[in-house]
């Protein structure tokens, strides 16, 4: 599957309304951001993925600044 950078949804131009509810908040989100695991940041290319190995982010994280 081949995805074009400039089909990409940039995260820094979506804009939520703090005003509503947070299930309204992570709807609008969602419906902009179109896919949460590949998007663009700026000129980077994002693309998350789950490992196999069951490690949160948050103990990467801890790993990579200790």
């Amino acid at each position: 599957m081949s995805i074009e950078f400039e089909n990409l949804v940039d995260i820094t131009s979506i804009e939520v309304n703090p005003e509503l509810s947070k299930n309204e908040r992570i709807k609008a989100f969602v419906e902009q951001i179109k896919n949460l695991y590949l998007f663009k940041c700026g000129s980077f290319v994002v693309s998350a993925k789950f490992a196999d190995n069951g490690i949160t982010l948050e103990n990467c994280l801890q790993r990579i600044f200790a």
